[in-house]
């Protein structure tokens, strides 16, 4: 980074944020420490007997159930620690989720089928659309993991400057869409099977039994809704905010920018093979789940038949709604971006010449497993957290006694979720992981909301849009050095609080539009995805 930005990186606020920021410590550190934090609050709640009435069960005479905070330094919570210290890792759900999509996903990155993909779409805009398009392809570029980063933003500066426009419009214009609209996009994906998952063991461990189940396509429409949103928004912010106070771009008189030129290059006869093969492979897999779903047999649809075998009336099995019918389709849908993603990286792959037998197969998910090491580590600290604090019972408790403080304040159910949406805003500012932060705020948030009538992927839908507006406005997200380097290929000065200014128009719009259309959302009640509804009743919650 160049001397001459370093005075402006310790200046007002943002500078104030970077030498807090940088003081924490590593995220697995963060969940060490909060954990004998929880600890020591478990042996103080026991002590002075924190307590809350169970909203959903109740005793065998009918008495309400009291829920009383544990010491986790009793002996049953001891021994569950050490005893239980493999399955509270392996059982972590988000696990297993995330896992099985990277071993697809990863193929179909290093094959070159995601790079490939953005750049045919990106290097044939028309140059009208060129802004909008380049927002568009960089939230849908998220199913592609760090390829958005990597090859979207420095091409997006690439395709502006051959449009005759600012490099550096491209680049904040497909920084918004890429990490801004991290949420925003057309269908589900990794992120969708990573928060879910989460949310699922927060949910499990709560011990309220709102009759839920995880379906990773749960947030689905919502995040529809962020993308058709937030391509305007970008569009207006970049081309009558950033571009005209940018001004007019004037190569670096000592620098060669065709040198840069490389991402721009044509598609090969062999890569757009590839592309044509990958997507008749997706929509071979699309026809497979749509076979396995409404063919003979129908596995992943749940029949007439198979209600009855539970002992439900024939009025019970009429009144089931389809997307009861279709739980098992939902819930195959993490093996089936596995599969999707595998089988169109392998044949971009053998088109392309980047997988030539199934040993580079082989390797290429080796590798996507390697990339996951941190996380694995991360998820082992956040597991335990997790479950420790259900064993405490500190997360009901709490969440009751939130829920009644909510509903004391009169505070309309929108006005909450839109308040959610700003802290998880600004939670993002210092905790840069999207996992680590709702692993922290889900134990407590999913089962308070689901005491005060939102659903658990209500819970989820509010904080994704927080977590996603100030991606693009702190230096603690990892990227962010990554797309200062790709400014200062354009323009050399360009520094730290530069490319935070550029940024923040952004993310101020996104963030106020992300919290009207959450409240509006479950001010109308709509489902957020399919089988999804925002709003769910609690059998005995008031």
């Amino acid at each position: 980074m160049a001397e001459a930005t370093q005075p402006e990186q310790t200046k007002g606020i943002l500078g104030w944020v970077e030498r807090t920021g940088n003081k924490l410590p590593d995220p697995v550190f963060i969940f060490f420490y909060l954990i004998i934090l929880l600890v020591g609050i478990s042996i103080v709640a026991e002590l002075v007997n924190v307590s809350a009435q169970h909203p959903t069960q109740v005793n065998a005479d009918g008495t309400p159930k009291i829920e009383s905070a544990v010491s986790l330094l009793a002996p049953q919570n001891i021994e569950r620690l050490w005893v239980d210290m493999p399955k509270t890792f392996t059982h972590f759900h988000p696990l297993g989720y995330v896992l099985v999509v990277m071993l697809g996903a990863g193929v179909a990155e290093r094959s070159g089928l995601f790079a490939s993909a953005i750049r045919g779409a990106v290097r044939n805009a028309p140059k009208a659309l060129l802004t909008p398009l380049v927002a568009l392809i960089a939230m849908l570029s998220n199913h592609a993991a760090d390829a958005g980063y990597v090859v979207m933003i420095p091409l997006a500066a690439i395709i502006f400057a051959s449009a005759g426009r600012h490099p550096l419009a491209g680049i904040a214009a497909a920084f918004a869409g890429v990490s801004g609209g991290f949420s925003a996009n057309i269908a589900p994906g990794q992120l969708d099977a990573l928060l879910f998952g989460i949310t699922e063991t927060a949910y499990i461990t709560s011990n309220i039994d709102a009759g839920w189940n995880v379906n990773i396509a749960g947030n689905t429409y919502f995040i529809m809704a962020l993308l058709l949103i937030y391509m305007p928004i970008i569009w207006y912010v970049t081309d009558r905010i950033i571009e005209p106070r940018l001004g007019k771009w004037v190569p670096d008189a000592d620098s060669d920018q065709k040198s840069y030129s490389d991402e721009d290059k044509p598609l090969t006869d062999d890569q757009k093979k590839g592309l044509r093969n990958a997507g008749l492979a997706i929509l071979a897999v699309c026809g497979l789940w749509a076979f396995m779903t409404l063919g003979p047999g129908t596995p992943l649809y749940i029949t007439d038949a198979e209600f009855a075998a539970t002992g439900l009336s024939a009025a019970e099995i009429s009144e089931k709604a389809w997307y009861d019918r279709l739980n098992p389709f939902f819930r195959s849908l993490v093996a089936g971006f596995l599969v999707l993603f595998l089988a169109a990286g392998w044949a971009y792959g053998a088109a392309a010449k980047t997988i030539n037998n199934h040993k580079d197969l082989v390797h290429m998910m080796t590798e996507a497993m390697k990339d996951m090491g941190y996380y694995l580590v991360l998820a082992f600290a956040a597991a335990h957290f997790v479950a420790m604090f259900g064993w405490s019972n500190l997360g009901l408790i709490t969440a009751v006694h939130g829920a009644d403080a909510i509903q004391s304040s009169g505070l309309p159910l929108p006005i909450v979720l839109g308040l959610i949406v700003v802290f998880s805003a600004l939670l993002n500012l210092f905790v840069g992981s999207a996992s680590a932060k709702w692993a922290l705020m889900a134990p407590v948030l999913v089962p308070m909301l689901m005491l005060l009538g939102i659903s658990p992927d209500g819970a989820t839908a509010a904080y994704r849009v927080g977590d996603g507006a100030t991606n693009i406005i702190t230096p603690l997200m990892v990227y962010f050095p990554l797309i200062l380097v790709f400014a200062q290929r354009w323009k050399k000065d360009f520094g730290l609080g530069s490319l935070t200014a550029i940024m923040i128009p952004y993310s101020i719009w996104l963030l106020i539009s992300g919290v009207i259309l959450m409240m509006i959302w479950i001010f109308l009640g709509l489902d957020l995805g399919p089988g999804a509804p925002a709003q769910i009743p609690i059998p005995g919650a008031s």
